[in-house]
């Protein structure tokens, strides 16, 4: 969240993937200014999926459907306190469900970005921080003893908690200008706690501040890793006077499934 802080002006962006097994993965976000050292925004981020048939023991079609799904809201401020360092942070509203049953909770994202002496920006963030949430629901509710003289005793199946993917992330970008090319790399190293260390790196052309040749790899040095890596490119177009339209698209290779397609767009001024 520490880059919103260094946005200059007014920014919409939306980005939609067409991610495994027909699961759809959207985010929207917006950024407004506050003076020249601040910033706040707001995001939505969804993962949804196609409705699915209910099947039960015994019976092959019940002729009943049920949605699954997720889906955070978040506001971010973040502020440039030196011109060096910048700070931000994230707090969010997480929703997940299946049929009639659902978890609800809160977590935090916190971030820094430092420009060093030497050129290089160093990152560092730590995403869902908070308090571990349980499903709960009317699919829960159960009816017990139905054999016996006592029919129909209603009772509530127990869930256990589970913890938010808590995340450490480290990471070190540069940009060079190579005559009319700029060229942008990043690394970062991410520490989840529900699964293996790995290592994400990438690269991003930049032609005459219009035309964006991106690619990189994803999941490096994790355990039976799934992504591979991702191409793509954009563009940027001049709308009205200093108002921008930029569009985007990413090709990301993986290892088993189906390869995955990124479109975004953003305005901005």
């Amino acid at each position: 969240p520490a880059g919103v802080a260094r946005i200059s002006g007014n920014e919409f962006y939306v980005e939609h993937s067409n991610w495994l097994a027909d699961i759809n993965h959207n985010y929207l976000a917006m950024v407004l200014p506050l003076g020249n050292s601040s910033s706040w925004g707001l995001n939505i981020v969804s993962l949804s999926m196609p409705e699915m048939n209910v099947t039960r023991y015994g019976e092959e079609y019940t002729g009943e459907s049920f949605r699954a799904g997720s889906y955070a809201i978040g506001a971010t401020w973040a502020a440039n306190l030196t011109d060096r360092f910048s700070i931000g942070f994230n707090g969010k509203y997480i929703r997940e469900f299946i049929s009639r049953s659902a978890a609800s909770g809160a977590a935090l994202d916190v971030g820094t970005l430092f420009n060093t002496v030497l050129g290089p920006t160093l990152g560092m963030s730590i995403s869902n921080f908070g308090p571990k949430m349980q499903m709960n629901g009317a699919d829960l509710l159960i009816n017990v003893d139905d054999v016996s003289n006592n029919s129909k005793i209603n009772a509530d199946l127990s869930t256990e908690k589970f913890n938010l993917p808590l995340t450490l992330r480290f990471g070190i970008s540069n940009s060079h200008d190579i005559g009319a090319v700029q060229l942008l790399w990043a690394v970062d190293a991410v520490s989840p706690m529900d699964n293996s260390e790995y290592v994400n790196m990438g690269f991003e052309l930049e032609f005459l501040n219009k035309i964006y040749l991106r690619g990189g790899g994803k999941s490096i040095f994790m355990s039976e890793r799934e992504e591979l890596f991702t191409l793509g490119g954009g563009f940027k177009l001049e709308l009205f006077s200093k108002q921008f339209i930029h569009i985007n698209y990413a090709y990301e290779v993986m290892q088993y499934l189906n390869d995955i397609h990124k479109f975004s767009i953003s305005l901005s001024n």
